[in-house]
């Protein structure tokens, strides 16, 4: 699978149950939600805007996408879990398993950041993003067309200790 294939059978909606150890906290959280996952024009002033701000060629870049996501949690009843996020990756080579995912908001800390992809001979598409404060490492893979899971880990920025350990299983919406 390279990045064009994966990000293709990404697109969509998905409910997703959350289970989050927060393991500086000590406390288990559980999280549902519904992600929308949708292409974007590789032409959109916002994705050519985050190109430019890291110096990459638009040229090199492949099927951008938006996510967003809404939801609900245990751990704050009272508020609403939201965010949404542009995503534009650049394959180190055409058809190539590896690469940079241009992040607009990134997942540990809410700022701007490069993630390095890989996926793997087993489909396995996993993500390690460094941060100012953190370091995040996330692997995702599907179980079927329909069915995939996500595991997330966020370490401390030397990346020799684990605050965050996550797993999600998502659904696509067939409606």
């Amino acid at each position: 699978m390279d990045i064009v294939e994966f990000v293709e059978r990404s697109i969509g909606e998905w409910r997703s149950q959350r289970s989050v150890h927060h393991l500086a906290f000590s406390y288990f959280e559980e999280v549902t939600s519904t992600i929308h996952i949708i292409p974007v024009s590789p032409d959109d002033p916002e994705v050519i805007a985050l190109c430019n701000s890291y110096e990459i060629d638009p040229q090199t870049i492949t099927h951008p996408f938006r996510m967003t996501w809404e939801g609900e949690s245990d751990w704050d009843e009272k508020e609403k879990v939201e965010g949404k996020t542009l995503l534009i990756p650049v394959p180190d080579a055409d058809n190539s398993p590896r690469g940079r995912l241009l992040r607009d908001q990134g997942y540990a800390e809410t700022i701007p950041a490069v993630a390095h992809y890989q996926i793997g001979e087993d489909g396995v598409f996993v993500l390690l993003t460094e941060y100012d404060r953190a370091m995040a490492e996330e692997r995702i893979w599907f179980a079927s067309d329909h069915i995939r899971f996500r595991v997330s880990m966020i370490k401390t920025s030397s990346g020799t200790g684990i605050t965050t350990a996550s797993f999600s299983s998502e659904i696509r919406s067939l409606s």
